[in-house]
């Protein structure tokens, strides 16, 4: 009967005893995970804040011009073409008969330049919408071009079969209300005025003008457009001549030269850039010319947006950008920050509560609700040194009391330094963010480990901790 009235109550505490440690590490890391909840609705705060920003961008954008991309000229040379059919013919008897008619079709030949000059000055500028900006450019184009006379036999349509009177020369543009005057395209000697309306296929939207002197032409035929336009974003050419050559300027210092070809020479400075591309037809996949009965290899609005480049005018560093790539990190502040603290309470006999692990975090997350709402009126760079020197201040007042020691508490104070100067380094890094933070966290474990290196954790649960 004595051996049933053995009271367990003291084994059980020095199971807790012995195991306090590993309960202590289960502790912290379910709380390090708890803590991804506030980090997540701080990330749901950025995506919202992030589409309030774009819906003002594009409702700037959509006034003043959206990004550009000019395809053009092209020369548009209707013909016709015999076709034939079967029909019913009433006969004299009252009957029908059936007889095989010719009729003429209508379809249309096109042509691109033999040389296409662009010489391109944009004036980039930044326009606000409350607190919110979009970047905008106001763009001056001097486009020429050297037209052959159209080779319709190559085509296989015979000369008498052309409308050469209904020939037109067109260009795609994609928002029309970008265009600030009147545009009249110089076509030989003559002026021509352009009016609204795309003839290339699968463009919505464009400018065209009919034009005269093909029949007579022997030579080739220069065509000008001096234009004038708003847009936002970039600004992007299509490489329609046989040999084109594009030349852009700008006093806009952060650049990004995209798509298909980049510029075979460029300068950047802070005061601007200057580049020029020279291409030939060989790097597009679109013939020179080509009819509608056979588009098989004409330009159209996907081969063209295959080919197309130019600049876009970037808008800096972009705080949202920054801040979700920071919040990515959270995670990784966590753990180091109550590694050390956990550090402390074993290398020092500390005891801290979990509730003080949970206040520490709740500082920790704040920082980036900090960060997020600074950079929208201030830049990144004052923003991330505001927010983190606040949560550092908050933490180093609470850590007096808690690690109960001036020393302990200026290691955590240089620790979150150390750790915000590591975060803010590799945002700026970007291409080698990965390489620098693999780095970094193969220091701190080398750190951890040199520093528990002469722990003995199964003497330490049992009452003897390590004191360093």
């Amino acid at each position: 009967m004595n051996e049933l009235n053995i009271p367990r109550i003291p084994a059980f505490s020095a199971f807790l005893k012995r195991c306090a440690t590993p309960f202590k590490m289960i502790a912290v890391t379910l709380l390090t995970l708890l803590l991804l909840i506030p980090l997540g609705m701080i990330q749901s705060v950025l995506r919202e804040r992030l589409d309030r920003r774009n819906e003002a961008v594009t409702e700037i954008t959509s006034k003043w011009g959206k990004d550009q991309s000019i395809v053009g000229p092209v020369l548009i040379v209707p013909y016709q073409y015999p076709i034939k059919s079967w029909k019913e013919k009433p006969t004299t008897n009252g009957g029908y008969e059936r007889v095989e008619v010719t009729e003429m079709a209508l379809a249309s030949a096109y042509f691109l330049p033999a040389k296409l000059a662009i010489d391109g000055t944009v004036d980039p500028m930044r326009l606000r919408r409350g607190i919110y900006q979009a970047v905008v450019y106001s763009g001056k184009l001097d486009i020429s071009a050297q037209f052959a006379r159209p080779d319709f036999a190559s085509l296989k349509i015979e000369d008498q079969n052309v409308l050469w009177d209904d020939a037109v020369v067109t260009f795609a543009i994609p928002d029309l209300r970008g265009v600030k005057e009147t545009l009249h395209l110089q076509w030989g000697t003559n002026s021509v005025l352009l009016s609204p309306g795309c003839k290339l296929k699968s463009f919505p939207t464009g400018v065209f003008a009919k034009v005269t002197g093909l029949r007579e032409s022997a030579g080739t035929i220069p065509a000008r457009l001096e234009l004038s336009l708003n847009g936002s974003g970039g600004v992007n050419f299509a490489p329609i001549g046989a040999q084109s050559s594009v030349h852009l300027s700008s006093p806009w210092p952060d650049p990004s030269f995209q798509g298909a070809f980049l510029p075979s020479e460029r300068k950047v400075t802070p005061a601007g850039f200057d580049a020029d591309w020279q291409l030939s037809y060989y790097g597009r996949d679109y013939a020179q010319q080509w009819t509608s009965q056979d588009s098989s290899a004409g330009l159209d609005a996907t081969s063209a947006a295959s080919s197309l480049f130019g600049a876009n005018f970037l808008s800096g560093i972009d705080a949202y950008r920054n801040t979700e790539r920071a919040i990515k990190y959270g995670m990784l502040f966590l753990a180091l920050v109550f590694t050390a603290f956990f550090l402390f309470e074993v290398l020092s006999g500390l005891r801290i509560h979990p509730f003080q692990y949970a206040l520490v975090g709740a500082a920790l997350c704040l920082f980036y609700l900090g960060l997020l709402s600074l950079s929208e009126f201030i830049s990144f760079g004052l923003s991330y040194l505001a927010a983190s020197a606040v949560t550092t201040l908050l933490i180093w007042c609470y850590s007096v009391k808690v690690l109960k020691s001036g020393k302990r508490t200026l290691i955590i104070v240089g620790l979150l330094a150390a750790i915000y100067g590591f975060l803010y380094i590799a945002l700026q890094l970007q291409d080698y963010s990965l390489l620098f933070g693999t780095a970094g966290l193969f220091a701190v474990l080398a750190v951890v480990i040199y520093l528990t290196r002469n722990i003995d954790w199964y003497t330490r649960d049992q009452g003897q901790p390590s004191n360093v």
